[in-house]
């Protein structure tokens, strides 16, 4: 078997729940996991990264600790977040290679000098040669074969775990984009909020996250479809299960999703006309886990009077736009 000395790039989409993979010249992902790092608490070594790590949430014993290293879409925990992007990056690699990857990462539009710099420092401590950072609403629409170069009107919503990106998009540039800190995590935590304070059942984040993608409809939320979930008695400690339908979770998730509707509003209200007009025709195109959520392009579009359309693989957008972003850099 051959090995190539010089490894191509690799394009990272480092998430507030997921980070995801790719390489340079491909399509394909090859690494999909939770951004989460078990480490042992006396010795700070790292126990498990990813799907191993995320199945420990909340089931550790006192000497190892699961952490989300990622908050907002933005490193909260640098030393954790370079062993995890470097536990993903060997993961990847050419084992035989001896020069080190160029890297493109995904960036929330809105993050700050000192964010920016916790990004690059990240990657090149784990391995990095060079560091290219790209906002994420123009990787999104480079992933869902949005032409970005043409003088006319794109408008991209990117949901992901910690921030959603708000972006109208023409010749290469983003004429008008908001980041806000509000995504599907927060959802996650309204379901943990609403079921502790109304069924004094406490459930955690998987439970959560569960019951979002799984039970509740955005859109079709007013049917009393009953669903049993499991957790813990907030009141005598004990194991529990109770029966929960889909209207009773509304108020909460809705709270969320209209938070985000409001700055789509404010985003379409600033359009240039002749932009708006583009984006009437073409649509706003919604990527990132949380255009997987049931219901949620009917709401969008009902609540904005714009056709809305789900990109094509929506989880795999802003990773497939980092990789694709490659050939920019070499122009």
């Amino acid at each position: 078997m051959r090995f190539s000395l010089f490894p191509k790039g690799i394009g990272i989409d480092l998430g507030t729940a997921n980070t995801l993979i790719g390489l340079e010249g491909s399509d394909d992902i090859l690494l999909n996991e939770p951004s989460v790092v078990a480490i042992e608490t006396k010795t700070g070594k790292v126990k498990a990264v990813g799907h191993e790590a995320k199945v420990m949430l909340g089931k550790t014993p006192n000497d190892i600790k699961t952490v989300r290293p990622m908050r907002d879409g933005v490193i909260s925990d640098f030393q954790n977040v370079e062993k995890m992007i470097r536990y993903f990056i060997n993961r990847v690699s050419p084992k035989r290679s001896i020069f080190k990857p160029n890297i493109v990462v995904g960036i929330p539009s809105d993050i700050t000098e000192v964010e920016r710099r916790a990004v690059e420092e990240s990657c090149i401590q784990a391995g990095a040669k060079k560091v290219y950072l790209i906002e994420e609403s123009l990787a999104a629409a480079i992933g869902a074969n949005i032409d970005i170069t043409e003088p006319v009107g794109n408008m991209i919503i990117d949901i992901g775990g910690g921030t959603t990106e708000i972006s109208i998009i023409s010749l290469s540039g983003m004429v008008i984009s908001k980041s806000i800190r509000i995504g599907g995590d927060e959802i996650d935590q309204q379901i943990i909020r609403h079921i502790k304070d109304s069924k004094n059942l406490v459930i955690g984040e998987t439970t959560a996250e569960n019951i979002k993608v799984n039970f509740f409809d955005i859109w079709n939320y007013r049917e009393k479809i009953n669903f049993e979930i499991k957790g813990r008695d907030n009141v005598t400690g004990l194991p529990k299960s109770i029966n929960i339908n889909k209207q009773e979770l509304k108020e909460g998730v809705i709270e969320v999703i209209d938070k985000i509707v409001d700055q789509v509003k404010d985003v379409l209200d600033s359009c240039p006309p002749e932009l708006a007009s583009d984006i009437i025709i073409r649509g706003i195109v919604l990527t990132g886990g949380g255009a997987i959520l049931k219901g949620i392009r009917e709401y969008i579009s009902n609540e904005t009077k714009v056709p809305v359309i789900i990109a094509e693989d929506p989880l795999y957008s802003v990773v497939k736009g980092t990789v694709r972003y490659f050939n920019y850099t070499k122009n």
